[in-house]
């Protein structure tokens, strides 16, 4: 029997960074993430008149990334020490990152690919477990705005 509907894990998501150029990009795995939350909404604005009866009317705006992940403290980590560089340059450097529910080489994988500041780099120091990394990013302004995209084969 084939299945109709193939259900996705967070374990298979990936979150890569670009080391090559727009054009040419050389997507790189950071491996040393462990929750991440993609969150992408649409701000409002408020269209109400007097003729919608009573309701409250809204047209949507512009969409909005926020994104943010958490990092294992590992000093040897190239990505980790890559996005530590870029938060404290002044002023900060962005990052291309692709955010995608699967391996970039899958062609069924989707995600969102842009330019990001980061714009946390907080660390926790839990007694009883690993320090970790809070790291937040935002799309920023770039010659190529962000893409919802697929994975290549």
């Amino acid at each position: 029997m084939t299945a109709l509907y193939e259900a996705r894990i967070g374990l298979n998501a990936n979150l890569y960074r670009n080391t090559g150029t727009y054009g040419s990009p050389t997507w790189v795995a950071v491996t040393n993430v462990k929750d991440l939350t993609l969150g992408i909404k649409k701000a409002e604005a408020d269209v109400s008149t007097r003729g919608n009866n009573g309701w409250e009317a809204i047209v949507e705006t512009l969409k909005k990334g926020d994104i943010s992940f958490g990092m294992v403290d590992n000093p040897a980590d190239a990505q980790l020490q890559a996005i530590s560089a870029a938060f404290f340059a002044n002023p900060s450097t962005p990052i291309e990152f692709a955010i995608m529910d699967g391996a970039m080489t899958d062609v069924n994988s989707q995600g969102l690919r842009a330019l990001f500041s980061i714009i946390e780099f907080s660390r926790e120091e839990k007694l009883e477990e690993g320090i970790m990394y809070n790291v937040g990013i935002k799309p920023t302004f770039s010659a190529h705005p962000p893409a919802w995209i697929t994975g290549s084969a």
